[in-house]
């Protein structure tokens, strides 16, 4: 008996539009180790579970041709299935049609995409690998491109949105991935910018690489508009599936939880050791995390940019915290601007999905400079301050060595509205450190007499009063002083005493963070 006319009419069709932009254009790909669109979502869901929506889909545009290029799909493919057992949304642009152009035909199936994504309360992944909006549709093409910005704005602090950039994103397009929550790209084969090398050159006469201008490193170490640097597809996609295990489906979920096998109450008696005594000494306090966090595993974010402060999602006994932390190894922790707002967006993420914030200060203020000043550190500082001030999530605090002036006050300190704030027996709190404060206080004396003994003596007297934590703790600034070995049990208590915490802001449209 012979198939049915209509059931073979869709075989042919389907066949057509998986694949893709033919054989040639595909193994053109798959030579530079990439994998197709196809695959790559094969990979990012667990087996068995992507289910596609809008695969017949074709542009609608006749100039310059167009009607003789219309392939099902329209270089994007959209769906959903599970990541690690949970529900997502996603889409995968595909190079080898038509450069994986965005036209308004299929920015109105990423955009269904997303919708789905709000409404059933999941994450929404982007793979990009495009071109940028499709020149021959002109207005239509920037039309779609300007919806979905829409509602990528419109979806930001209600689902996590997670983008990947695997090969080119230019032009307008590059503005999705940049409302998204997090931006993973691929050290030689990821290319992002507004104007590309050759315009740049025509405009200005200046000569830049893709890579100078915007290459994986250059927008992780330089730039700060990526958070994460990989190797090759399956890395950055084993990448996102393992962040997604750090976040909540959405904003009314809580932050997610799994079982714990690592002692809630382990010692970490290494730690009484491990500060230097010595103020000025370094050390690396990535490490001082993988002490107390469970099973010693810290997922790092921009771990290339901004070094003096460290971000980035633990487990504490199970729930997925969120980590900020000074970093004394580098610039001696002080906050500079782009630290300030590398902190600053990872708390407002944080708080946007409850996730509870762990704060480790060691920190000597902010970068002193005319640059930094010309740069609006009072600007960028003042993000991080409206951050953690916003924040209604859990916060708690550790001061490990020192926290000295205004950087004490924005490091998650009791005036903000930190819930537990902790101390070592040796930090110092202070507006400044000894040496200082001493030469400003006693700048008479010092100038008359210049003995250094006078010198000595009065610094022994600063150090006596801020050396030690004890005056804040007093005055109720400090709610616990603790032993370093017993770091993860007290931040562990602490946190499950907040599980249950509510806070609200006041009332309004929203705030003006100082942008």
């Amino acid at each position: 008996m012979s198939e049915r006319q209509g059931y073979q009419d869709f075989k042919r069709r389907n066949k057509a539009a998986l694949a893709g932009g033919g054989k040639e254009r595909i193994a053109r790909q798959c030579r530079d180790d990439r994998l197709t669109a196809r695959q790559r979502l094969e990979f990012l869901f667990d087996e068995g579970t992507f289910q596609e929506f809008g695969r017949f889909v074709t542009h609608r545009c006749h100039d310059f041709d167009m009607s003789e290029k219309a392939v099902a799909g329209d270089a994007v493919i959209t769906g959903s299935g599970y990541i690690n057992g949970r529900l997502a949304h996603a889409y995968a642009l595909d190079f080898t049609i038509l450069g994986g152009s965005f036209s308004e035909a299929n920015t109105a199936k990423v955009c269904q995409a997303l919708d789905s994504a709000m409404q059933q309360g999941t994450p929404f992944i982007g793979l990009n690998d495009s071109g940028g909006s499709r020149i021959q549709e002109g207005v239509d093409g920037l039309s779609g491109v300007a919806n979905l910005f829409l509602k990528n704005t419109m979806a930001s602090g209600v689902i996590p949105q997670i983008s990947a950039i695997m090969g080119p994103c230019a032009g307008g397009a590059s503005y999705s991935p940049a409302l998204t929550d997090f931006i993973v790209m691929i050290d030689g084969k990821s290319h992002m910018f507004i104007t590309g090398p050759e315009v740049i050159k025509a405009v200005t006469h200046e000569e830049v690489t893709k890579e100078e201008l915007g290459g994986a490193i250059t927008h992780n170490q330089q730039s700060g508009v990526a958070h994460f640097l990989t190797h090759d597809d399956q890395e950055c996609l084993a990448l996102i599936r393992e962040l997604l295990s750090f976040l909540p489906q959405n904003n009314v979920e809580d932050s997610p939880r799994k079982k714990c096998l690592d002692d809630p109450r382990r010692s970490a008696t290494s730690l009484n050791e491990f500060i230097p005594e010595d103020q000025k000494q370094a050390y690396d306090m990535r490490e001082l995390i993988k002490k107390v966090v469970d099973d010693g595993y810290f997922f790092e974010v921009q771990e290339e940019y901004a070094q003096n402060l460290v971000i980035g999602f633990a487990r504490f006994n199970g729930s997925s915290t969120g980590i900020i932390a000074n970093q004394p190894s580098i610039l001696a922790g002080a906050l500079d601007s782009n630290a300030s707002r590398k902190g600053a967006r990872f708390i407002r993420f944080c708080d946007a999905f409850n996730i509870p914030i762990v704060t480790f200060t060691d920190v000597p203020g902010f970068l002193p400079g005319k640059q930094q000043e010309l740069d609006g550190i009072i600007r960028d500082g003042a993000k991080l301050l409206f951050a953690y001030c916003e924040a209604t999530v859990p916060k708690i605090c550790l001061i490990t060595r020192k926290a000295y002036g205004g950087a004490y006050c924005v490091m998650s300190s009791k005036h903000i509205r930190g819930d537990y704030n902790f101390a070592y027996p040796d930090a110092e709190i202070a507006v400044m450190g000894s040496e200082g404060a001493v030469n400003i206080i006693y700048h008479r004396e010092l100038t008359e007499n210049g003995s250094t003994a006078f010198k000595d003596q009065k610094l022994a007297e600063y150090q006596e009063t801020f050396s030690n934590p004890y005056i804040a703790a007093k005055r109720g600034y400090i709610d616990e002083i603790i032993m370093p070995a017993d770091t993860r049990f007290k931040l562990i208590s602490a946190l499950e005493r907040l599980r249950s915490k509510k806070q609200k802001n006041p009332p309004k449209k929203h705030g003006n963070m100082p942008l």
